[in-house]
């Protein structure tokens, strides 16, 4: 399994979260449309690294006879549900200069938690759960 590919992934989600931020320091309602853009992006990029790890990482990780890794990723994808569930509410809510435009607190809010919870679950894969796979 090519660890490095999740983590440029990682790299490449982080970085939006960061320019999201920034964005939103600068006004959300005058980068109305670049942040949704952004999001638009951030969401390709997700949902494509969850299927990588859906359809590849895990399912190498049960047939790869280490029986702790293969019970973390069972866990980690486990704990991935609600966190996905909850990033793709954010963008579909999100996804519009309209949306971002009329609810300013709304979006700094579910920004503020959503992808927050996004942000701490790369940081736990890049600490925990990446380096273990690599050192199998």
């Amino acid at each position: 399994m090519n660890i490095d590919k999740l983590k440029h992934q990682h790299q490449d989600i982080i970085g939006a979260i960061s320019a999201l931020r920034t964005l939103a320091q600068a006004g959300v309602a005058q980068n109305a449309a670049d942040i949704a853009r952004l999001v638009v992006s951030m969401s390709s990029t997700i949902k494509l690294h969850l299927a990588v790890e859906d359809q590849a990482l895990y399912p190498a990780l049960r047939r790869g006879g280490n029986p702790e890794l293969a019970r973390m990723g069972q866990q980690y994808q486990e704990d991935m549900g609600p966190i996905a569930q909850a990033y793709d509410a954010f963008a579909r809510r999100w996804n519009r200069p309209e949306s971002v435009r009329s609810d300013e607190q709304g979006f700094r809010d579910d920004a503020n938690r959503v992808l927050r919870m996004v942000h701490e679950r790369m940081q736990r894969e890049n600490r925990d759960f990446y380096p273990r796979i690599e050192a199998a």
